[in-house]
């Protein structure tokens, strides 16, 4: 399964779907998503972060995930 990294944690996340996951019974989900601001910015978070994210996230609370 391929992964890409948090932009926040820089965790592996599992990005589900493709190929790899045709021939499984089993298939695994992907593990984050990718948030799109006014600003023009994406960042890609693992769910994990997504949750440390207050209700209506802005870019800068981006930056307050990479200091803790």
């Amino acid at each position: 399964m391929a992964t890409d990294p948090c932009d926040a944690c820089g965790a592996a996340v599992p990005i589900g779907g493709g190929i790899a996951g045709i021939w499984s019974s089993d298939p695994d989900g992907t593990g984050g998503m990718t948030l799109a601001f006014d600003d023009g910015s994406e960042y890609f978070l693992c769910f994990s972060c997504i949750d440390d994210l207050p209700d209506e996230p802005t870019a800068s609370d981006l930056a307050e995930l990479d200091d803790e």
